[in-house]
């Protein structure tokens, strides 16, 4: 390949990064290994006889699609062995654009790679059930099929009633607040009563191995955190959106960061999800 046509190639890839990041994001739930598999689809880019190519946008998205699909396989047998609650790597302050939050994420933990893909490609990204068919190499019928199933799976991931993001971000700041100076009173005033906890320290940091689940329980937990946090201190980074939810950063007292994103309904925290594993954080530093 001539100099000329290695620039004139990658100046067709370097606009769709972005967004093929994070389709792959969103497939696998890591950031690194999004990054790797759009990495390797610029490899494969740079490789193809291009001039057969006629929507290169359309041609890279199957190839992430395609290597998502097979590190799936993988990646799900890592996880059924993981310590611990697992967690997506977190996106901070990411562009609300095409977002999708962290409990729908978790939902599609739920679905077959197929199902996955069908869904996101068409109900996150818009993608039309004919191109869908290509890249999965199902047929249009089938691929309606696989995304019908995946919706009615994640319908009840989506939250009742949608906050505003200024209003999020007001109440991630007291929960800090009241969780680190021990005022259990208005911490307890903040949380639903099903509201559940959970922790991914990936078997590396000090983390529940269960979610914790109900009110009494979730209100021990913090309990018992109020008195670490005042003997060793628990700085606020900054509060943001994590993965689609309102949250705040932390660095802890071992110097490591941290992360908290609350599901809210209708006013009340219904879920916390604290991503302590250092491997999952490292893109934030």
């Amino acid at each position: 390949m001539s100099e000329a046509d290695h620039r004139d190639a990658a100046a067709i890839f370097e606009p769709l990064r972005r967004r093929l990041t994070r389709v792959a994001y969103r497939m696998l739930g890591s950031v690194a290994d999004a990054e790797d598999v759009v990495q390797e689809a610029f490899i494969r880019w740079m490789g193809a006889n291009r001039s057969e190519v006629r929507e290169p946008e359309a041609f890279l998205r199957r190839t992430v699609t395609r290597l998502c699909l097979d590190q799936l396989k993988s990646a799900r047998h890592r996880r059924e062995t993981y310590i611990g609650p697992w967690l997506p790597e977190p996106i901070v302050e990411e562009d609300e654009e095409e977002d999708i939050a962290l409990p729908l994420m978790l939902a599609l933990e739920r679905l077959s790679p197929l199902e996955r893909a069908a869904f996101l490609l068409h109900d996150v990204f818009g993608i039309d059930f004919e191109e869908i068919a290509v890249t999965i190499q199902r047929s249009p019928a089938a691929c309606r099929q696989l995304a019908g199933r995946a919706r009615a799976h994640v319908r009840e991931a989506r939250p009742r009633f949608q906050v505003e993001k200024e209003r999020g971000l007001e109440i991630a700041n007291a929960f800090f607040a009241a969780s680190r100076n021990g005022d259990m009173a208005k911490l307890g005033a903040m949380l639903a009563a099903d509201v559940s906890m959970h922790a991914d320290g990936g078997g590396k940091r000090t983390a529940s191995p269960l979610p914790v689940l109900g009110y009494d329980h979730v209100m021990e937990v913090h309990e018992a955190l109020a008195v670490l946090f005042r003997q060793h201190g628990s700085n606020l980074v900054r509060t943001a959106l994590i993965n689609g939810l309102p949250g705040f950063v932390t660095r802890e007292a071992d110097g490591e960061l941290q992360t908290t994103a609350l599901e809210i309904d209708d006013g009340k925290i219904t879920a916390i999800y604290v991503m302590r594993n250092p491997d999952k954080l490292r893109h934030l530093h």
